[in-house]
């Protein structure tokens, strides 16, 4: 079944910052959550409606709010009044199609990003968008669907570990990044275990959609490359002119996930090699059977060419020849036959050793 799905065509004439949703849905209905932390304290708290975040009161100094599948104009626009969001902020998150990039507003940055699933059978890529909007004392997360992508950075604020709880927006930006960055490393694995497989079956016995599956590697590998380097570029943006936002602390460790990134990428690069290589290997493994089997026809075509000839001659409708009518003839014929078949096949057999 198709899932609804809205054109970007809609938004065709429309002023610039009209709350239209474009995109999948891939939530029913939207949920909501709360992290109010501080210095050895938090708050948890599932909201009914985006109307009860838009009234939150907050009772510590940091305030996390997360909601799952929003998709309604009108309940983000109550949000947007609450936190100052740019009317362009707001159609950026209701624009599931948007690359990965920050923008910067007078006291927050919002920023998109990427998270990816692979599943293998048949082989498909999977991307849902996150939007964050990073202030001085809050952070506000917006994702099409449930996931566990930053379930680690929520189990860190409930142990407390690392001290994140004591910690501004900024160090729980960066938590998210991170979260969000090393979640591409198991899709990169799966992609080169799905190359490993992918090797194993050309080699051995590959079957009928060993091409389709070659070329829906490549697809996928190339989509991510693609998309991979506007994060690049956008870490990089953060750790040169966005340091009023991000304490000098924060800035080595956006530079850490600047150089996970780049490993990703260059990963991604060899993983693009393998799937050319995989290709030529599978083109000249189906070259060399085709080989294979014209050599066979041609040997038995080769092998029958003297039958063929002695048959022709001794079919020609001449009243005098020699051995025709003979009671042996025949025989005699049909073992000078067996006779040169047999010299033939031994040669064919001598040189192929």
């Amino acid at each position: 079944m198709k899932k609804p799905k809205k054109p970007r065509s809609l938004k065709a004439g429309m002023p610039p910052g009209s709350p239209v949703h474009i995109g999948e849905i891939k939530t029913d209905k939207p949920s909501i959550s709360v992290l109010d932390f501080g210095p050895g304290a938090l708050i948890e708290a599932e909201l009914p409606d985006t109307a009860s975040l838009a009234s939150y009161v907050r009772q510590n100094s940091t305030l996390w709010g997360n909601i799952y599948g929003l998709q309604d104009p009108a309940a983000l626009t109550a949000i947007g009044t609450v936190f100052h969001l740019h009317p362009l902020v707001l159609e950026d998150i209701l624009n599931n199609n948007q690359r990965q990039k920050v923008d910067s507003y007078n006291d927050y940055l919002y920023v998109v990003l990427h998270r990816y699933e692979i599943s293998t059978d048949p082989l498909n890529l999977v991307q849902d968008q996150i939007s964050l909007i990073i202030g001085t004392d809050y952070l506000l997360s917006f994702q099409e669907r449930q996931s566990r992508t930053f379930e680690p950075v929520r189990q860190r604020l409930r142990s407390d570990r690392a001290n994140l709880r004591s910690a501004a927006s900024d160090m729980l930006a960066y938590s998210l990044f991170d979260s969000v960055v090393d979640s591409y490393f198991g899709v990169i694995e799966s992609l080169d275990d799905y190359a490993e497989h992918l090797e194993v079956e050309i080699l051995g016995h590959p079957g009928p959609m060993v091409l389709e599956n070659i070329h829906q590697f490549r697809r996928c590998v190339s989509q991510l490359r693609r998309n991979l380097y506007p994060l690049r570029e956008l870490l990089g943006t953060l750790h040169r002119e966005h340091a009023h936002f991000f304490g000098p602390e924060i800035q080595l460790y956006l530079r850490d996930v600047y150089d996970h990134t780049v490993h990703i990428i260059e990963s991604l690069d060899d993983l693009r090699e393998l799937a050319t290589g995989l290709l030529d290997v599978h083109l000249t493994t189906v070259s060399h059977r085709v080989n294979l089997e014209v050599r066979a026809l041609t040997v038995v075509a080769t092998v029958f060419m003297p039958a063929t000839l002695i048959a022709g001659i001794f079919g020609m409708n001449f009243r005098q020849m020699p051995w025709l009518e003979r009671p042996g003839g025949f025989y005699f014929a049909t073992g000078l036959m067996l006779v040169i078949a047999t010299i033939m096949l031994t040669l064919f057999w001598r040189r192929r050793r």
